[in-house]
């Protein structure tokens, strides 16, 4: 079945989140605290996509089409003054078309994209599992308090894709995959090439 999502509010950042990943917010800009208000009213969510070109609180944003779709667990006021809201990922999505609403918020027409196979993480990869277990350990990563299969070859894959320094394109590319064991065989590569 095709889930679609008409008018959603799309979010570029110059980061990636995934299906189960958490990534926490600092919102100031008043098109974000209207849409934050919109989204925790009507509980719906929005979409996170990379940015491609410009700069997450500027006009001129060009981003990828494909993100995901995120869900606020939860929000406070921050030390800063600035409202803190924390999401995580649902599922990957399409975005066929966007445009910019008056206030500047970008929103579009996405689609929900099929659901990944769930592989168990062959054996021949557990060194993969080391990697995110060390990274998890991180004190900044360790708040945000993932639950990782780690038997999952999707899940180790997402987390990765997440916590590693990899550069924009080669995140967005990672996400787009839609074979976890591909996914693997590349990450694999580039930490072999990080050593």
């Amino acid at each position: 079945m095709t889930q679609l999502l008409d008018h959603v509010p799309l979010f570029p950042l110059s980061t990636t989140v995934l299906p189960g990943g958490r990534l926490p917010l600092q919102l100031f800009e008043p098109r974000y605290l209207d849409m934050l208000a919109t989204c925790l009213r009507e509980q719906r969510g929005f979409v996170v996509l990379l940015l491609r070109e410009g700069n997450e609180a500027g006009a001129d944003a060009v981003f990828y089409d494909i993100g995901t779709y995120v869900k606020i667990v939860d929000f406070q006021q921050l030390d800063n003054g600035l409202l803190g809201i924390t999401v995580e990922g649902q599922w990957k999505v399409a975005v066929h078309r966007s445009w910019q609403a008056p206030d500047g918020l970008n929103l579009g027409h996405a689609e929900r994209l099929p659901d990944e196979p769930e592989d168990a993480l062959p054996t021949g990869r557990s060194e993969l599992a080391s990697v995110l277990r060390a990274l998890l350990r991180h004190p900044v990563v360790n708040r945000l308090e993932l639950e990782v299969d780690f038997s999952s070859a999707r899940e180790v894959g997402w987390r990765l894709i997440e916590l590693l320094p990899l550069d924009g394109q080669e995140k967005q590319r990672l996400l787009e995959y839609q074979d976890p064991l591909d996914r693997l065989d590349r990450l694999s590569d580039l930490l072999d090439a990080m050593e």
